[in-house]
This record gives C-alpha cells, structure tokens and sequence, in this order.
C-alpha cells in the first residue's frame, strides 16, 4: 500500500471500514444470485443472501472479537456450502476478512487452528454438493487454498509488525542507553572537576596562609627572611591561579577561545611543588627507586595530585615539618608513599580526623586510575599515606 494510501487508511479508519463490508456485501450477493452449479436450476437466492449478511455484520467486531468473529463467518459460510452453493472467493469472503485479521491479531497458532476448523468440515461438505461432473481439485482446493491463504498473509504481517516495533524499541533503547550514557559522563566530570577544584585550592590557600603565617612572625625579627617568604607567597598564588584558570577553563563553551587551556600537572613538576613548599617550612624529600618509566596522562595526573594532597595535610595538621615521599616504580606499577614520621601520636589523630575529606579525594583519584589507596598512622609516630598506580591506565 502506497504511503499516502497508509496514512488515509490510519487516518480514517471508520471510511475503510464502510468501504471493506461494502465490498464484502456486494461479493456475498453476487455468490447468492449467482453461485450455482447447475444455472438451469438455481438455487434460491435468499438462503445465501441472509447468511452473507450476517457474516457481514459480525465482521463488525473483527478488531475487539476476531475469535468469535471467525465463528460465525465459518458456521455461515459452511451453512451456505451445505444447501448447494459454490465454494467460490465471492461467498467466502466474509470468512477469508476475519481469518486474515484473527492471524493479524492473534498468535499464529491460534491461527492456524481456526483455519483449519473452517477447512475441515467445509471440504468434505463441498465434494458431497459438488456434482459428478466437478473437477475434484476445484472442489477440494478452492475453499482450502481461499481460506488459507488469508491467514499466512495475515501472520506474515503480524510478524513483519513485531519486527518493526522491536527495531523500533531497539532504537528507542539505544538512544535512552546514549542519553543516560551522556549523563553519566556529565556527572563524573563534575566529579573530576569539582576534585581538580579542591586539590588546587586546598593545597595552594594551604601553603599560601603558612606562607603569610610565617612571614607576619618574621618581619620584625628577621625582615630578610620575611621577605623571602612573602616572594614564595607571590609564586604560590600565581601558581594558584594558573591551575585554577586551567581548571576552570574545562567549564568553557567550545567556542570561548581568547585564552589557551594550560596543561595537566605532572610528576615532574614535583620539584617546583617542593620548592613552593620549602618557602612555607616544609622541608620535602623524594626519594625515586627503580628506573623511571613512562606514565598515561590519567596517571601522570593522579599521582601529581595525591602526592599534592597529603603534602597539604601534612603542612596542614603535621607537627613537624619534615615529609618522605617515595616512588618506587615496577614493571606495571608505579608506588607512592608519603610518610611523615616523627609526628606525635595527637598531633597524627588530629591528622587522620581533620583531613578526612583530603583522604577520600586520594582514595577516589586512586580508584578512578584503576589502582589502589591506603592511609592510616604509623606505630611509632607519624603518617603514611600510600597509593599503588598502574603505569597505563
């Protein structure tokens, strides 16, 4: 059916069905009228007209009935075939309609059941009516070929339907699945941004105020001094807003291009992280074991940041200003262990209490590389922090 056909069909459904029972009618009078064996004696034109009537009529309820719908056109239509007339398209057309939508609506076993509980019946009758003289192929596969092919139409379409709706659901499915997918990957961003935020103000606005500290305590005993530290503190908060601005910038539309994104912190940055540090009274070992290897860009990052957050706890809550940091770096994984060592056990508790967030930021980026993170006080005194990296995630 042509396009524009289909949507006047859909469109108005109750035209087509007046145009479908008139059709219908008008073949069940021709076969009462004129469906005959023998036209010399014909046979009474009334019988077969009032039956065609009322197949016709039942076909009313095809949609909401089809079962009980293809009950009555068959009873019909083997009552017209038993007093004598022609098994002909004409008078089983009211049959043929309601099989064809009991196979559209129905299971196609369901179908097939019913079909065959019009043919069976109705052949025998036919041959017993039929005259000597009738082709027996006619007789017999006329009303079976007519009655069945309605209803391997009607299940092809049923099937070529479901198809439709399960490609279309499939469609549908693959698009929520992408939506969903999208918002997933906005929220972990938000995540990975809102930690990018934390470690760069955590750790800068740290140093920054020991910085400002340090330097307010200097500057009438020892202005030199205090001047060194205010110098830091201008690098520190330089440095801030760089990785702020570059953070920050993640958050640009597309198009906003007047300045440039700054790259990831890296490992190798760490000597200027030790550096700024030293300027606030943090004195910061590093300590490399093992050949030093190539890192992804996720894990060049993580490590950067982690060993960026427990340095800030360290200056933060730590009572002595000392810190180890190791990296021992294998086969596939790289090691880092921050250590403070000598801090007193209260000075530790207030540590492990105050940094909690601090920990559950290192313990996430850990995660997010595919590795593993640990933390907790050390027997004889101290912090220690460690996180285990893959070198390629």
């Amino acid at each position: 059916m042509p396009s524009a056909a289909r949507r006047f069909a859909l469109n108005h459904p109750h035209v087509m069905d007046t145009a479908l029972l008139t059709f219908v009618f008008a073949c069940v009078v021709t076969a009462s009228f004129f469906g005959t064996w023998d036209v010399r004696e014909p046979i009474a034109w009334w019988p077969g007209l009032v039956l065609g009537v009322i197949a016709t009529a039942a076909l009313l309820w095809r949609r909401t009935h089809p079962r009980p719908v293809v009950v009555v056109t068959g009873v019909c239509a083997i009552a017209a075939v038993s007093l004598g007339y022609l098994t002909t398209m004409l008078l089983l057309a009211p049959v043929m309609v309601a099989l064809f939508w009991l196979a559209l609506l129905d299971e196609r076993r369901t179908a097939h059941l019913f079909g065959l509980g019009v043919v069976v019946p109705m052949v025998p009758i036919a041959i017993v009516q039929a005259p000597r003289y009738a082709s027996f192929i006619i007789v017999t596969l006329n009303p079976a070929l007519a009655l069945l092919l309605p209803v391997a139409w009607g299940s092809a379409l049923r099937l070529r339907r479901a198809f439709t709706d399960s490609l279309r659901a499939r469609a549908e499915n693959a698009e929520r699945t992408r939506e969903e997918e999208a918002l997933r990957r906005v929220a972990e961003e938000r995540v990975r941004i809102a930690r990018e935020l934390h470690d760069v103000v955590a750790h800068h606005l740290t140093l920054a105020n020991a910085q400002a500290t340090t330097a307010a305590h200097l500057i009438l005993s020892d202005p030199e001094q205090a001047e060194h530290m205010l110098t830091g503190l201008s690098g520190t908060t330089a440095t801030a807003l760089r990785e702020l601005k570059a953070t920050v910038g993640l958050l640009r539309r597309p198009e906003d291009t007047d300045s440039p994104l700054q790259p990831a912190p890296k490992l190798e940055q760490l000597p200027a992280m030790v550096a700024a540090l030293a300027t606030a009274g943090l004195n910061v070992t590093v300590t490399t074991d093992g050949a030093t290897q190539p890192l992804s860009p996720a894990v060049d990052l993580t490590a950067y940041r982690i060993i960026q957050e427990a340095l800030t706890n360290v200056s933060k809550h730590a009572g002595t200003p000392t810190a180890q940091v190791t990296l021992t770096y294998t086969d596939d994984v790289l090691k880092i262990e921050i250590t403070n060592k000598r801090g007193h056990p209260a000075t530790t508790a207030s540590m492990s209490v105050n940094s909690g967030f601090g920990l559950i930021s290192m313990r996430e980026r850990a995660l997010s590389a595919g590795g593993r993170f640990a933390a907790g006080p050390r027997p004889d005194g101290g912090y220690t922090a460690i996180a285990e990296l893959p070198l390629n995630f």
